[in-house]
């Protein structure tokens, strides 16, 4: 994209449009009436901000019963799962972290007591870290800490503590899908690295789906609900990642696949900004009249003057003056393209 600088207040001509650099999400918002909406989507933000809250949301709900599971049963042998007859055999589940000792599980208990201060969890993780070298709570505590710095947008934090995590479970889902997150997020077009960086971005992604079902630890009498409902925030995460670096790649039509993977992944609480890139990637294949069916679904999930819900009406806008109307009313979740 040629652009031009016209002032100091963010805005860039282009053609005949006029394209605001929005700070908050780094979006350009292009008002040329017959020109796409060039969406600049960083995945921090709302977004980042979203998958903390839900992964975090569920996930706590799974460790929380995990680490108690843990202290009351620590040396006992898990309990043996039953099956239905004839049944298919469920994938194994990882044991939930033990504490070895009842002063390793105070010192765990007191430091996650720190969750709502990112940097004093990181400090009282490193010290727990320190002074357990072989706990097997760490990698909960170094969780955590990710989630936390995650929350607060803190990318090289949320990064480093992931790759603790991954330093400990090279296979957990959560910490791949979160510094996959990340790297696609911070990487520019200009980046020398830009191709490796996508490239491992990616290859944690496809990872994460592979080890949703083998590497989360969910002690018996887990809700099933809450299970199923953390795999598939994870997975719709995984799949939206891989998304959008195929469109920022321009590969349309494989980011049309991922981002329709996302959204089934999730169905009840699809990302606004999934659906809308899925408009972009359909609109960007001439596929006009899919794509306005899920800019009016990005409209509907969204407030104008938002960071997402001001581009999706200038899509949605756009999509109409091409079709020659609206679109039909649309479901709850987006259709199958």
């Amino acid at each position: 994209m040629n652009l031009r600088w016209l002032s100091s207040r963010n805005k860039y001509s282009q053609g005949d449009a006029t394209c605001r650099l929005s700070r908050v999400k780094q979006i350009f918002v292009c008002r040329s009436r017959m020109q796409i909406v060039d969406l600049k989507i960083a995945f921090m933000g709302d977004s980042m901000k979203r998958t903390a809250v839900i992964l975090a949301k569920l996930g706590l709900a799974i460790l929380s019963v995990a680490i108690g599971a843990g202290a009351q049963t620590s040396g006992q042998p898990a309990p043996a799962q039953t099956t239905t007859p004839g049944a298919p055999a469920a994938p194994t589940a990882k044991r939930p972290p033990q504490a070895k000792t009842q002063p390793e599980f105070d010192a765990w208990k007191a430091a996650d007591a720190n969750k709502a201060d990112p940097a004093a969890l990181e400090k009282a993780t490193n010290d727990f870290a320190t002074k357990f070298p072989d706990s097997e709570l760490r990698v909960l505590l170094f969780k955590n800490a990710m989630r936390a710095y995650q929350a607060a947008n803190n990318s090289d934090k949320t990064e480093a503590m992931g790759r603790k995590v991954l330093g400990l479970d090279p296979d957990d889902p959560e910490a791949l899908v979160v510094v996959a997150e990340v790297l696609a997020e911070r990487t520019r077009d200009t980046d020398i690295d830009r191709d490796q960086r996508f490239a491992e971005a990616a290859t944690m992604a496809q990872k994460a789906t592979q080890t949703i079902d083998t590497d989360i630890s969910v002690p018996a009498g887990t809700p099933q609900d809450k299970i199923d409902a953390y795999k598939g925030g994870l997975r719709a995460q995984a799949f939206s990642i891989g998304g959008a670096i195929e469109y920022k790649k321009d590969d349309f039509a494989a980011a049309q696949e991922s981002l329709q993977k996302s959204i089934d992944a999730y169905p009840s609480d699809p990302d606004p900004v999934v659906v809308l890139r899925l408009a972009l990637a359909l609109d960007k294949q001439q596929k006009y009249p899919e794509a306005l069916k899920l800019a009016n679904r990005a409209v509907e999930m969204t407030q104008d003057n938002t960071p997402i819900g001001t581009p999706a009406r200038h899509e949605r806008d756009r999509l109409q003056q091409l079709t020659g109307g609206a679109a039909r009313a649309q479901p709850q979740t987006p259709p199958k393209n």
